[in-house]
C-alpha cells in the first residue's frame, strides 16, 4: 500500500480515531488504527470493541492495500512533522512515513489487517434523521449529569427515548437529573428507550458541526450514528434506567430568578472555601436578595450577595455547588428561575423564558 496526502487533513482524522482507542498495549490490535487505500480514498477505522469509528478522506493512492498502524505513535509522528504532503508506504509488516519536502523518515511495525475486528452494520429500516444542532443541544444539557458510580452501571449513560411525538434525553446520578425534549420528525420510528454511553456522545459534541442532519439507527444492543463522512456505533448499556418521571415535581409553590452570569461568578468565588468532600454551599433567600455562602472548617468562610426577584419568606437551602454550576454553564439564557417547595425537597432549574429542558437537584442537609 502506498499513498500521498496532506499532513494536516490526515492528522485531524487520526486524532479522532485515537480518541476511540482505549488500549495502550503495543502488541494489541485494539491499539492500532486500520487504514485502507483504494480509488484515491483512504478509509480509516478504530475501535475499543464497544465504540467503533469509521471515516474516509481523499488521498493520492499509488498502490491499493490495507494495514494497521499503532495509533499512539502514528499520532505522535503526525504531530511532530511540519505542514505539507507526506508519503505513507507499507511493505509486509513495515510501515514507512516520510515527508515530501524535508528529509524526515519514520518506520513502524504493523499488525496484519485481517486481525482487525469486523464492524456491525445498521439496518436501513431502523434509521432516521434529526437536525444535528438539536441533537448536540440534547447531549449538552444532559451528558454532564451521568453517574460515574460503576456499581450503578444503568446510570452510567444517557437515556434516549421516543415518547409520543417527542425525543427525550435524560441523565441522572441519583442526586440530580437533567432532562431535555425535542420534537420528533414524522420519519422517526418508535423504539424502546436505550442507555447510551457518554463516550460516543462526547465525540459527537467535539467533532460534529451545527449544520445538516445526523442519522441514527437504534437496535436493542447497538446505536449507529452517521454525520458527514463519519460513521460511529456503540454498544448500549444494558439494564433498566430509573423511572425518572417519578422524580419530576408536579408543582412547586415558590421560585426566584437570578442572573445566570452573576450566579456563576458568585459560585466560583464562594466555592474556593467549601468542604471538598461535600461541596456544600448555602443559598439564603430574602426579598430581593440571594446570599451564596460556604464554610471550610478550620480554614475560613465566604459569602456573597446578589440581587434576585423573590418576594417570599426568608429561607435557606443547602446544595452541592457543582450541581448548580454545571447546568448554569451549559445554559445560554441571561436569567434562570429556580423553583422549590421547602428546603429539604428537590429544586428545579429552568431558563427564562422556559425552554424544552430543565434540571432537578436534590438539596443537602443544612448544618
Amino acid at each position: 500500500m502506498k499513498f500521498i496526502c496532506d499532513r494536516s487533513i490526515l492528522l485531524k482524522e487520526i486524532a479522532i480515531a485515537q480518541e476511540i482507542i482505549s488500549s495502550k498495549n503495543v502488541i494489541s490490535i485494539l491499539s492500532n488504527i486500520y487504514l485502507e487505500a483504494k480509488d484515491d480514498t483512504l478509509f480509516i477505522k478504530a475501535t475499543d470493541i464497544k465504540v467503533n469509528f469509521e471515516t474516509k478522506l481523499p488521498v493520492l493512492v499509488k498502490d491499493d492495500g490495507c494495514c494497521t498502524v499503532y495509533g499512539d505513535k502514528f499520532l505522535g509522528i503526525l504531530n511532530s512533522i511540519p505542514e505539507g504532503e507526506l508519503e505513507f508506504e507499507q511493505n509486509d509488516a513495515k510501515i514507512t512515513i516520510k515527508t515530501t519536502i524535508k528529509k524526515i523518515k519514520f518506520q513502524l511495525k504493523s499488525i496484519a489487517s485481517d486481525k482487525f475486528p469486523e464492524f456491525p452494520v445498521p439496518k436501513d429500516e431502523n434509521t432516521f434523521e434529526v437536525p444535528i444542532k438539536e441533537f448536540k443541544e440534547m447531549i449538552k444539557q444532559t451528558v454532564f449529569a451521568v453517574s460515574d458510580d460503576e456499581t450503578r452501571y444503568f446510570m452510567n449513560g444517557v437515556f434516549f427515548e421516543k415518547q409520543e411525538n417527542k425525543l427525550n434525553m435524560v441523565a441522572t446520578d441519583g442526586r440530580r437529573l437533567a432532562f431535555i425534549s425535542k420534537e420528533a420528525g414524522q420519519e422517526v420510528n418508535d423504539f424502546t428507550g436505550i442507555i447510551v454511553p457518554p463516550k460516543i456522545l462526547n465525540i459527537i459534541m467535539k467533532r460534529a458541526g451545527d449544520e445538516g442532519p445526523i442519522s441514527l439507527s437504534v437496535t436493542d444492543k447497538i446505536l449507529f450514528i452517521t454525520f458527514g463522512s463519519y460513521h460511529l456505533s456503540s454498544v448500549l448499556i444494558e439494564g433498566d434506567f430509573p423511572n425518572y418521571r417519578r422524580v419530576i415535581p408536579e408543582s412547586q409553590s415558590h421560585s426566584f430568578t437570578v442572573s445566570r452570569l452573576e450566579m456563576l461568578d458568585a459560585l466560583k468565588r464562594v466555592s474556593l472555601l467549601v468542604e471538598q468532600k461535600s461541596r456544600r454551599v448555602y443559598l439564603g433567600l430574602a426579598p430581593g436578595v440571594l446570599s451564596v455562602s460556604s464554610e471550610e472548617s478550620e480554614i475560613g468562610a465566604a459569602r456573597e450577595e446578589i440581587p434576585c426577584r423573590y418576594d417570599g419568606e426568608e429561607v435557606s437551602i443547602a446544595l452541592n455547588y457543582r450541581y448548580v454550576e454545571e447546568p448554569f454553564k451549559e445554559m445560554s439564557e441571561e436569567e434562570i428561575e429556580i423553583f422549590f417547595t421547602e428546603p429539604n425537597k428537590a429544586i428545579t432549574i429552568k431558563p427564562v423564558p422556559e425552554g424544552d429542558f430543565f434540571h432537578i437537584v436534590m438539596p443537602m442537609q443544612l448544618e
